[in-house]
């Protein structure tokens, strides 16, 4: 059995998808850049901000990396209303998870800022021992925010889980060695999830928690066959 469950954010736990690629799309407006399609923006969903922007824009240099980093955080904290909300299930499945003993923790393509405001806001803070965002370590796919989370708690990468809906939270996971969820309803399509082996896939945030129980139950059978 798993001692921590690692979760991404975005994607994974809220649904931030259209808000990110509206806000994206109105900082590359207003600077002048070319338009950004919608998938373009979906694909870099996360990634790290300044790695996000140099993805979309290559030739973009760091001075207007800089201006875009600014203006896509006023669109999104500020301009832009879209709603941000919890998946279905997410807040009662934490709270479950937390009750039969597993440890929480997040690793997220997010600022520290932006994570600290987010948890605020939905009060699920409490819930999670430790938080990793990329603005204070490495951007996925590098594993370092894995790393950090398991020295930190004293674990090691096979008593841990990722649960993630891209390709850049599985390939962070199985570059470290440790067992990736695969998260249909999110940023990517599951057949670039599967090129990582993942050891599930889950459709709706609840069915993380009815695996987790499966493999418990199993677990008791061996032990009394």
């Amino acid at each position: 059995m798993y001692k921590m469950l690692i979760f991404d954010w975005d994607g994974t736990v809220i649904d931030s998808q259209a808000r990110i690629i509206a806000s994206m799309q109105a900082a590359a407006d207003e600077l002048g850049h070319d338009p950004l399609c919608p998938e373009a923006v979906r694909n870099i969903i996360g990634l790290g901000l300044p790695e996000a922007i140099r993805a979309l824009i290559p030739e973009i240099c760091p001075d207007g990396t800089e201006r875009m980093r600014e203006r896509y955080a006023h669109h999104f904290l500020v301009q832009n209303k879209t709603p941000t909300e919890l998946y279905p299930g997410v807040r009662q499945t934490l709270v479950n998870l937390r009750e039969k003993g597993f440890r929480l923790a997040v690793a997220t393509g997010k600022s520290r800022r932006g994570l600290d405001r987010v948890l605020e806001q939905t009060q699920l803070g409490e819930l999670f021992e430790i938080t990793r965002c990329a603005d204070e370590t490495c951007s996925k796919p590098d594993p370092r925010m894995l790393a950090e989370i398991l020295a930190e708690t004293g674990l090691t990468a096979s008593d841990a889980v990722m649960i993630g809906d891209t390709e850049y939270d599985l390939e962070m996971s199985q570059r470290i060695r440790m067992d990736g969820v695969a998260v249909s309803y999110g940023a990517h399509q599951l057949e670039r999830l599967r090129r990582f082996k993942p050891v599930t896939e889950i459709h709706h945030f609840p069915e993380l928690e009815l695996w987790l129980d499966s493999l418990k139950d199993e677990s008791e059978v061996r032990t009394l066959a």
